[in-house]
């Protein structure tokens, strides 16, 4: 949830005060709305939480239902859930004189949010991957491609300073946050690795990645950019922006993947929480969004441009069968990440900005990919110099206060922050990081639960713990 998306939603007035004082005008986020929103957040989180990662609904509320705002979390106790186990959906009753908000499973996919106002007659309607397709199962294949002989002990000087580091991570006061993952990479094998098992959380327990999917999505144009489906340079082939005259017919997937489309993604005219809770397609929401800067020039942070950069491999595809399973195929059974998956919209578009889950493995199997240049046991999966091309400024850049940059869907860090030049990582929402660092040849994952306040502070220490881990590699027995 972005800082604007917070903002409006904290200031829907709770019920009680909503009947003392009706609002003057009307507002994005009605009392309908709003509860209509947190009960598809709640039907989503149960439904992949229960589904994909086998958590219990005790252990998803505990995990994801605090920390989202004050009015969705006073709402959700009084929105009750029905959990068909057999056909793998989730209904959440929010208002008398509407169905309920409803999530359906499926194997592969995951769960897709069906749009306000639909009932489970439309579950059959949904994308679905072929019966005949098999998730393979490469767990006692060697690391990377499986989990054989993954670990390698280090000398014991380095292996407790990094213990010590690794540690810390959990206890929320050195580095903040809550943390349930971190693994740590060191040329090519696993050298550290620690879960929080009283959470139930182990190397196999995939959890939502919130933004840090948008490396995923970065991977996959990457991969029809291989096979020539489509050149990033070009305008982007979304037939929403081909009627003449249009000036959003401009955008190149180049502009989208830099977050740079020129589409309007200020404040709450983002539409990547309509997407995810409010069941909107991506091709009625974001395709048709109105310009607002020029291609190219102005930096906004907006989920929309990442899954309108998918979209337009999907339209270049023209197969929507083998879209559905291109970022399996071609990425994730290839590099091991089988325990990985990314949702659609119930129209077949990947929400590919957030909507995946994964494990703490799958990340560094995916940072491994990166360090790599996109090469996997031999084999080319993306392009020569796509590590590179993601980390390359945007022409535009955030201005944050710690100074990172942005590149094409990962977030850029060096000296600035402490670490060496050249770091890049996909990042994501409460704490989920896959951190590449080229000149270490080292991969850092860490994921969490973490809670921002309204200042936004309570988030994990990214830079400082990367720092402390790669000081404790180096240490030296005295």
């Amino acid at each position: 949830m972005t800082e604007s998306d917070r903002e409006n939603i904290n200031t829907v007035e709770s019920p009680s005060v909503a009947r003392r004082e009706p609002r003057r005008r009307p507002g994005m986020n009605t009392r309908r709305h709003v509860r209509a929103m947190a009960a598809a957040y709640k039907a989503m989180y149960y439904c992949s939480g229960i589904f994909t990662a086998g958590h219990t609904p005790e252990r998803i509320e505990a995990d994801v239902f605090t920390g989202v705002s004050p009015v969705w979390e006073s709402l959700f106790p009084e929105m009750p859930a029905e959990i068909d186990e057999r056909n793998k959906t989730v209904a959440v009753t929010y208002l008398p004189d509407m169905p309920p908000r409803i999530a359906a499973w499926r194997p592969g996919l995951g769960s897709t949010q069906l749009p306000i106002g639909a009932t489970l007659d439309a579950v059959k309607y949904l994308p679905r991957l072929s019966e005949d397709i098999i998730i393979p199962n490469t767990d006692d294949e060697p690391w990377p491609q499986g989990d054989k002989d993954a670990t390698v002990t280090l000398p014991s000087t380095q292996a407790d300073a990094l213990d010590r580091v690794v540690k810390n991570a959990f206890d929320g006061e050195v580095y903040g946050g809550i943390t349930w993952g971190v693994v740590i990479v060191k040329d090519g094998k696993i050298v550290s690795e620690h879960y929080d098992n009283n959470r139930g959380y182990d190397m196999h327990t995939p959890h939502r990645t919130n933004s840090a999917a948008k490396g995923f999505a970065v991977s996959v144009v990457g991969a029809a950019v291989k096979q020539g489906l489509i050149d990033i340079y070009e305008k982007a082939p979304l037939p929403e922006w081909h009627t003449p005259g249009d000036p959003r017919g401009q955008i190149t997937i180049n502009d989208l993947l830099h977050m740079c489309s020129g589409l309007y993604t200020e404040r709450a005219g983002n539409p990547q929480q309509e997407l995810y809770f409010g069941g909107v397609a991506a091709a009625e929401r974001s395709a048709r969004n109105i310009f607002d800067c020029m291609p190219g020039k102005r930096w906004v942070y907006a989920g929309s441009d990442t899954i309108l950069a998918v979209r337009a491999v999907r339209t270049a595809m023209r197969n929507d069968a083998r879209f559905h399973l291109f970022p399996f195929q071609e990425i994730f059974w290839k590099t091991g990440m089988t325990r990985t998956n990314t949702e659609t919209d119930w129209n077949g578009d990947f929400l590919m900005s957030g909507q995946a889950w994964s494990t703490a493995r799958d990340f560094a199997r995916f940072g491994l990919l990166y360090l790599n240049d996109g090469v996997w046991n031999g084999e080319r999966i993306l392009p020569e110099g796509w590590s590179e091309y993601v980390a390359t400024p945007a022409p535009d850049q955030p201005q944050m206060p710690d100074g990172r940059g942005y590149g094409a869907q990962f977030w850029l860090f060096g000296p600035k922050q402490g670490l060496p030049e050249g770091v890049y990582a996909a990042a994501g929402a409460r704490g989920q990081y896959s951190m590449v660092i080229p000149s270490r040849n080292v991969v850092i994952v860490r994921r969490g639960f973490d809670i921002m306040d309204e200042q936004g502070q309570g988030g994990f220490r990214l830079t400082r713990f990367a720092a402390d881990v790669l000081d404790a590699l180096e240490t030296r027995a005295a």
